[in-house]
């Protein structure tokens, strides 16, 4: 539909610039993407075992930190104390309260943020970089002396059970749920909002225990990017981190079970006008060989606007307004994940023609253009993804996690611009056909069960999660 939009629209506009007499000029072929400058990174691991590495871009006065510490771990209530140890880190140290964290922070042109998933705890933080010096001594006072005060844990762990609560009164958030432990049962990733009850149990002492058993400097790792000398921060940040010590002791986890591809399981959302559809399945690393040919072949099935599953449910069919695949990465393993929402009415077909595509995709090479559209794709959007300095940090961060570098960012470029069209068809084969699949779908039991049934196996029924 885009397509022969757009040649509607040439048409047209070549149609009134003939009548009007104006030449017209050839619409140019797209640039080739510029080859990526080498980033140079200056690192340092100090006696504590925090792995420091510094990027000098000097582009705007300032400095962007990601201190990224290992948070994975199978202890009971893990999720819910982490989740509210992530919600109350800033709210106070041996110096500081909530406001005086705050104030210290806005005299620096500085701000700290907390991010959390089932890998890891990121404190992401900015500053003039004239402030670094500053801006590391309020991180190491976060991670050093947190004191999680009683007053500010009982508000905030009353707010995160009113949002767990809102969460799963949502269809998307309940088919996530539901999918997440469909493709790790029993396993710390197959979980993704902690239990609403586990939190409301959550001490003060218990966030204490669990800051001094994970937040530590062993297997830390501290990015700097920004307009600053390395040698000199490296220097800065040994000096300013040299009271933090210990080793985290988040215990052992499981490997990632087998899938159970089964039946389509069905959550039962009574009166529900949408059905919140999602399929997973396993994926490649980033660190294998092919995963280059794997990563075009999900934005090719589905995974940027114009690929082949948007254009048929949604620009086609009109049966979504959003329908995304992606490749998701975590330190155990990497998944194949692709999520629409639609109306209750056009379920079955809905997941009818996603079989289709994905059945297409998985036995069908793609073409010579799309191959190159998407491979254009991928490339364009690696270099945006470096373009600032907190883009750079955060990918760099997230690599170095996974045990990757920026030299890998540079050879995947080469990596994409080699995949051949047979490269894309093996692996799509072997990752993406809907036998590889587990699937969820949240909506109406009563008015969905029959017309999925007919074309594909599903459970009965179960309710929600409250």
């Amino acid at each position: 539909m885009t397509s022969s939009l757009l040649s509607q629209t040439s048409a047209a506009t070549a149609s009134t610039a003939s009548s009007n007499g104006t030449a017209l000029l050839p619409v140019p072929d797209l640039a080739r993407p510029a080859k990526p400058k080498k980033v140079n990174t200056v690192s340092r691991t100090l006696d504590s075992g925090l792995q420091v590495v510094v990027v000098r871009r000097p582009s705007v006065p300032m400095v962007e930190a990601r201190l990224r510490l290992p948070f994975l771990s199978a202890r009971a209530h893990h999720l819910a104390r982490s989740s509210l140890l992530s919600d109350t880190i800033l709210t106070g140290t041996a110096e500081h309260d909530r406001e005086g964290l705050a104030i210290a922070l806005q005299e620096i042109g500085g701000d700290i943020s907390v991010g959390l998933d089932a890998d890891r705890l990121l404190l992401s933080a900015s500053a003039l970089s004239a402030r670094l010096p500053a801006l590391l001594g309020l991180l190491a006072e976060v991670v050093t002396s947190a004191s999680y005060p009683k007053d500010q844990v009982e508000g905030e762990r009353g707010r995160l059970v009113e949002r767990i609560t809102l969460a799963r009164s949502q269809a998307g958030v309940i088919a996530n749920e539901a999918l997440a432990a469909r493709l790790a049962p029993g396993h710390p990733y197959g979980l993704t909002l902690p239990d609403a009850d586990d939190v409301a149990a959550t001490t003060p002492a218990q966030l204490l225990a669990l800051h001094e058993r994970q937040i530590r400097p062993s297997e830390a790792i501290l990015v700097l990017v920004g307009d600053l000398v390395p040698a000199r921060a490296l220097d800065t940040v040994e000096r300013v981190f040299a009271d933090w010590t210990g080793t985290a002791t988040s215990g052992r986890v499981a490997a990632l079970p087998a899938l159970d591809l089964g039946p389509m399981q069905i959550v039962n959302r009574p009166g529900s006008v949408q059905t919140s559809l999602r399929l997973g399945g396993r994926a490649l690393s980033r660190s294998d060989d092919r995963y280059p040919a794997l990563q075009l072949a999900n934005l090719a099935f589905g995974g940027y606007f114009s690929s082949r599953w948007v254009e048929n449910i949604r620009e086609d069919k009109g049966y979504t307004y959003s329908a995304r695949s992606a490749l998701d990465h975590a330190k155990l393993g990497s998944d194949f994940t692709a999520s629409a929402d639609v109306a209750t009415e056009v379920t079955a077909p809905a997941v009818l023609e996603t079989l289709y595509e994905l059945g297409r995709i998985s036995s069908l090479p793609v073409t010579e253009n799309e191959l190159e559209s998407v491979r254009q794709y991928a490339i364009g959007t690696m270099a945006l993804a470096i373009s600032t300095q907190a883009g750079l940090a955060s990918t760099l961060s997230g690599l170095l996690g996974a045990g990757l570098d920026l030299d890998w960012w540079v050879r995947h470029r080469e990596r994409l611009a080699a995949v051949r069209v047979d490269q894309v068809a093996e692996v799509a084969a072997e990752y993406l056909a809907p036998r590889k699949m587990v699937a969820v779908a949240v909506g109406d039991a009563d008015q969905i069960t029959g017309p999925l049934s007919g074309i594909i196996d599903v459970t009965p029924a179960i309710g929600t999660k409250r």
